[in-house]
């Protein structure tokens, strides 16, 4: 366990623990150790890169994942474990270790855009894992309360909460901007000395840093080496990213930027998204040109078409602004009894992107057995709601509701050649499987003649 040093006796290496001493304990002394010295720098991290740690790293993975360059699956890899995990620690330790090629592929990100993702190999995975957790235990503790993307115990929820709590105290201009391609355009020596300012050991940046140099593997075959940026949806990437922006933003934005604010200024980021806003018009401007200026000197620009800066005025709602953030949409709107108030709502962009999602949804899957196809529909509403279900957005859930039962009621009924069908027999069987919430009426005498038909 990790300890720092007292009374001049030599600091114990975090990771060298004797055999049963909990990898994960050794951890949480790291982590309690960077929260109470936020200035120092931790060496011998290294050495945690043991079969120890190497096992519950692949225990955590995702099983059902995609691999990578060497198609090699969760489950492949997992066959021969034991001796796969001592071949991985042993070249490890002594340096032989290479980084394998990240597969690109390309995701649709909506009006016919793709997101560029990155695929590593399942041992890369592996470490990598390693790795993020001793970087999670190191910056957490300077992370500050405002930033919550891939963070642990804060959700994008929380995070569009806050920004209504906050804007509600007295911020009367916004600022919304967007990061051109963020990871892609991460300068890497930046990003080394960010990493430094914690980490004392030269193998763990070394390692790092062959992740970042990693070929990539193109959809056509081709192998690019790009001199920037970090592998987006690898399984480092988040964390640092997250240590990238907190020096580059929140740090900033704090303490810099801070000390020539005058009135309420606030900043809440999630990942690479993030919302600021101030009271008078005079610092939103001056704010958004030091910006500019911030980002351009870490190889960072903003990206024209998702950048302004509005009025957002509870004392002039005529020329007030709405604007989007993590799929919910702010606006000041006035209630019956004419007091001012901000409402929340569910992105009209975001809603169009679920009901395309559960479309193809049913179509792929509307064959399948009812009692199978209804929990699955019950289990999305719910993970909805939970999400949107934030104060004052009832009707949003509502409308949720009655978009997935007409898609529903229309794929149901596209089964076979018969109608399987009609309104009055679809909201029976809605009501006996409770999937929007009715309650179970199996015994109340209510016709539910669609349980006599094959499901």
């Amino acid at each position: 366990m990790h300890s720092e040093p007292m009374d001049g006796r030599r600091e114990r290496r975090p990771g060298g623990c004797e055999a049963g001493c909990g990898a994960q304990t050794s951890l949480d002394a790291i982590a309690q150790s960077a929260r109470r010295n936020k200035k120092k720098r931790y060496r011998s991290l290294y050495s945690f890169l043991n079969h120890v740690c190497l096992e519950r790293a692949y225990h955590a993975l995702n099983k059902r994942a995609a691999a990578g360059v060497d198609r090699v699956s969760w489950n492949d890899y997992g066959e021969n474990l034991k001796e796969n995990l001592l071949d991985l620690e042993e070249r490890l330790k002594t340096k032989r270790y290479r980084a394998k090629w990240v597969r690109r592929v390309f995701i649709p990100k909506g009006n016919d855009k793709v997101r560029p993702l990155s695929i590593p190999a399942i041992e890369d995975k592996i470490v990598q894992y390693v790795v993020k957790e001793i970087l999670e235990a190191l910056f957490e503790a300077l992370f500050l309360d405002t930033s919550f993307g891939y963070r642990k115990k804060r959700s994008p929820r929380q995070a569009v909460e806050r920004l209504r709590d906050e804007l509600n105290q007295k911020c009367t201009w916004v600022v919304e901007a967007d990061i051109s391609s963020f990871f892609d355009t991460i300068d890497r020596d930046w990003l080394v000395k960010m990493l430094e300012r914690r980490v004392n050991d030269r193998s763990l940046i070394r390692l790092i840093e062959k992740w970042l140099r990693a070929g990539v593997l193109q959809p056509d075959g081709s192998v690019n080496h790009p001199e920037r940026g970090t592998a987006q949806g690898s399984t480092l990437s988040p964390v640092p990213a997250n240590i990238y922006l907190h020096f580059v933003l929140d740090q900033w934005f704090s303490h810099e930027m801070g000390s020539i604010f005058t009135g309420r200024a606030v900043l809440v980021k999630y990942a690479d998204d993030f919302v600021a806003g101030f009271r008078y018009h005079t610092v939103a401007s001056r704010f958004l040109r030091a910006l500019k200026q911030r980002l351009e000197k870490f190889g960072l620009s903003l990206a024209p078409e998702k950048t302004r800066k509005f009025m957002f005025n509870r004392f002039n709602l005529e020329r007030s602004e709405t604007f989007e953030f993590l799929g919910f949409e702010y606006r000041r709107s006035v209630a019956r009894s004419g007091r001012d108030y901000m409402s929340l709502r569910t992105s009209r962009k975001k809603l169009r992107k679920i009901t395309a999602q559960f479309t193809e949804w049913c179509k792929g899957v509307r064959n399948k057995r009812l009692r199978w196809i209804m929990p699955m529909v019950k289990s999305k509403l719910t993970e909805l709601k939970n999400y949107f279900g934030v104060g004052g957005n009832w009707r949003s859930i509502r409308e949720i509701r009655m978009i997935f039962k007409r898609i529903l009621f229309k794929w149901l009924n596209r089964r076979s050649e018969r109608k399987s069908f009609n309104w009055s027999t679809f909201d029976g069987m809605l009501r006996f499987y409770n999937v929007l919430g009715y309650e179970h009426i199996r015994n109340e005498g209510v016709q539910l003649s669609f349980l006599s038909k094959p499901a």
